[in-house]
Formats: C-alpha cells, structure tokens, sequence
C-alpha cells in the first residue's frame, strides 16, 4: 500500500487531519507492505504510525498586552482605530452633556436662584443646543440678570 494511503486510512483511525500523521522512516517498509485497514491498526499499536499532538497558541503575549493596556499604555496616536465620533458618538455627547446642564438647573430652581419662568426658558435653551456647558449657563443667566443672590 503506498504510503500516502495508509497516512489517510491512519487518519481515519485517529479522527483527525493527514497533516498530524506521523510514520516513522525506518519503518516504512512495513508500511509499503501493510494491505488492509487491520495491518494499519496493527502499526498504530506498535507505534510504527503515530498521531502529531495538536499545535497551541500561547497566550503569555496577550496576557502581558492585557496587563499593559489596563495600566493605561498602548493607547497612542498610531493605536487609535474609528472616528472620533465612533470612538466617543456624538448622542452619547449630548446626552451626557444635556444631562449636566438639566441636573444644574434642577438645583438653580431648587436654591430658589432662579424662578420658575427663567428655569423653563433655559430649559428650552439647554434643549436647543445653544448652551454648551455649565459655566456658560451659570454666566448667561448671570449675564441677564435672572439669578437672584438668595441661593448662592
């Protein structure tokens, strides 16, 4: 039986690929001599025709890559993969942002600072984009003249 042959049946037999056969070359006349699937057995109980053990990956590099990025490292310029706003999207942004800016005037209105006319009109400012952060609010409704020194 030619050699590539008995690799195949032999990979049958051990339930995995032809690549991870193993025959040993001073006992491939034995092999060339083999005519059934029992002498084929018959050699692998001898260990004339072995199975390769399957190869594995380390994970040493990915562990220590892992460590790495926890402490805050590999993050660099060359790192940085997707947009700005796919990083960091710009709803996620707004909604952080509006939530502020709500949250501020909520105690404004709570410290009696502002009435409730002026809360609701910066309300729908605050919902209008036009205000971007808290100091700015704080300074507009300074600036207008609408916050009454009880509260602060």
């Amino acid at each position: 039986m030619r050699v590539n042959t008995a690799k195949r049946i032999a990979a049958d037999q051990f339930k995995s690929g032809i690549s991870r056969v193993w025959i040993d070359t001073n006992s491939l006349e034995q092999v060339t001599e083999s005519a059934t699937r029992s002498d084929i057995k018959e050699l692998i109980n001898r260990h004339v025709i072995q199975v390769v053990p399957k190869k594995g990956n380390s994970t040493y590099r990915h562990k220590k890559r892992i460590v790495q990025l926890s402490k805050e490292r590999r993050r660099g310029q060359g790192s940085v993969r997707g947009t700005k706003n796919a990083r960091f999207p710009r709803k996620v942004r707004w909604v952080k942002t509006v939530r502020a800016l709500r949250d501020e005037l909520v105690k404004l209105k709570d410290q009696k600072s502002i009435d409730p006319k002026t809360y609701r009109k910066f309300y729908r400012l605050i919902k209008g984009g036009s205000i971007r952060s808290r100091a700015q609010l704080n300074s507009q409704i300074k600036s207008m003249g609408m916050m009454t020194e009880v509260g602060k």
